[in-house]
């Protein structure tokens, strides 16, 4: 795969800041948001239970990452994220999820390439003018002149937040910490 496909050793974990508190339980917002399959998307319409993972940025081959990545706690690890959601689809769809989604605050271009390259079999979702991060209030961060969502889960059922996990770390267990929710409630 890529150097982006496996976590440096020495990473610091993220603390938990509470700037996903308030989101258990809101209603998703009326926010139609690009899609790389072509669709737009509005997660207050969508019926059933959708995941949606948030990460801050999917790296690029031959492209240097933005200055301090590595030493912010949080921001490294968003392919092995989106591998982990990847390869835990079918278990996700068979505990009753009807869609999946990645957000960050990419271009859709940009994630166009990392779903084709990471061969995901769900779209990816941008919010690149950030209206969703400000009717939700996600948390989020700058680094090196790039604004950027912190990494984070939500499990949304008819349009409302039941479950958030936040901090997320190691990012690579995010589908599993998921599974193990849903499974719980089963």
């Amino acid at each position: 795969m890529t150097e982006f496909s496996r976590l440096p050793d020495d990473l610091t974990p993220p603390t938990d800041d509470g700037g996903a508190a308030h989101l258990a339980g809101a209603r998703m917002p009326g926010v139609a948001l690009p899609a790389t399959d072509g669709r737009t998307v509005d997660m207050s319409e969508i019926a059933g239970r959708v995941v949606l993972y948030v990460y801050p940025m999917t790296g690029q081959p031959g492209r240097a990452l933005p200055e301090g990545w590595n030493d912010f706690p949080g921001a490294r690890g968003c392919t092995p994220q989106s591998c982990s959601f990847r390869d835990h689809h079918g278990e996700l769809q068979a505990l009753g999820v009807a869609a999946v989604f990645g957000l960050s605050t990419q271009p859709t271009s940009e994630q166009q390439e990392a779903a084709k390259r990471l061969h995901l079999p769900f779209a990816l979702l941008s919010d690149e003018a950030g209206t969703l991060r400000r009717a939700l209030d996600l948390p989020w961060f700058e680094l090196d002149d790039g604004s950027y969502l912190k990494r984070m889960a939500m499990v949304i059922a008819d349009g409302r937040i039941e479950a958030v996990f936040y901090p997320v770390f190691p990012p690579d267990r995010n589908a599993a910490d998921v599974i193990a929710w849903l499974s719980a409630r089963q």
